[in-house]
């Protein structure tokens, strides 16, 4: 059986865990070959072991994607070591969350430079690239359609109390996803976005809230988890009566990946199991 994405090459920031790397795991299965990412390198080697171990064919590039050399690192691995830029989802991100009052300089800041800036400058280090591939390839006559997903939140497209700073950064990739259509449509690119509403992994686990779990990022300490009496009006709230799974939310990422998307470009799919207001 043919496999969609046999050969592309696959770039997924934050893609060690989680949704990212359900997502690597579910584009390898369909033939692509994968440059992981993840700001640990455990994780992020280890879902490139997975990879391998199932057939697939994948690379680490870890590290923080705010560094100043990570753009150019990251396209350049994938160029490297694959010789194609085909998809690249800009998936890596995190909540540190307060309200307006509460919140200084340093953790606004982060939070934009993780969910917007990063991927602005990781678009900005690919645009020769895609360029140049895309004129070699109109020459020999072929057309090749390559895919770019930015990643939102429900936040971004209704706001959230207490998340200013992830709110106004994941607005800003939708904002970046429907500009980013208009200047690469011309070099047959598709740039979306998705919007995630609750999805269960660790950054929104109710047990991690309850037991005050953190993670380390970049130096700060940064509390994880969300209430659980969310997960338990999840009930009532989401229509399908449950939070999402990572496997669902890469799923809706996929069909954003493939073929049968060659003609959406410039949209924002929500993947909220019909929950509108969370």
């Amino acid at each position: 059986m043919e496999k969609k994405l046999e050969g592309k090459v696959a770039l997924i920031t934050g893609s060690g865990r989680g949704i990212g790397r359900e997502l690597a795991l579910m584009l390898a299965k369909d033939g692509a070959h994968i440059v992981v990412n993840d700001l640990d390198a455990d994780p992020g080697n280890q879902t490139v072991e997975d990879i391998v171990a199932m057939g697939g064919k994948a690379v680490a590039c870890n590290g923080s994607v705010t560094d100043d050399d990570f753009p150019e690192r990251f396209i350049n691995t994938a160029l490297d070591t694959f010789g194609g830029l085909d998809i690249i989802v800009n998936n890596a991100g995190y909540t540190w969350d307060n309200v307006i009052q509460k919140m200084d300089d340093d953790q606004w800041q982060a939070i934009l430079d993780c969910h917007l800036t990063a991927p602005f400058r990781i678009l900005r280090a690919a645009q020769p690239h895609i360029k140049r591939l895309f004129l070699e390839e109109q020459e020999k006559g072929i057309i090749n359609y390559r895919k770019v997903v930015n990643i939102s939140s429900t936040s971004g497209v209704n706001g959230n109390a207490g998340q200013i700073n992830y709110s106004t950064a994941k607005a800003g990739v939708v904002g970046m996803a429907k500009t980013m259509a208009k200047e690469w449509g011309r070099y047959n690119v598709n740039v979306n976005a998705v919007g995630f509403g609750l999805i269960k992994t660790r950054l929104t686990d109710a047990d991690a809230k309850k037991d005050e779990s953190t993670i380390d990022i970049e130096g700060n300490k940064i509390k994880v988890g969300v209430n659980s009496a969310l997960f338990e009006a999840a009930k009532t709230m989401i229509p399908l009566g449950r939070p999402g799974t990572p496997q669902e939310a890469a799923g809706a990422i996929y069909m954003f990946c493939i073929p049968e998307s060659n003609y959406v470009t410039g949209q924002i799919l929500m993947c909220h199991g019909g929950g509108f207001g969370l």
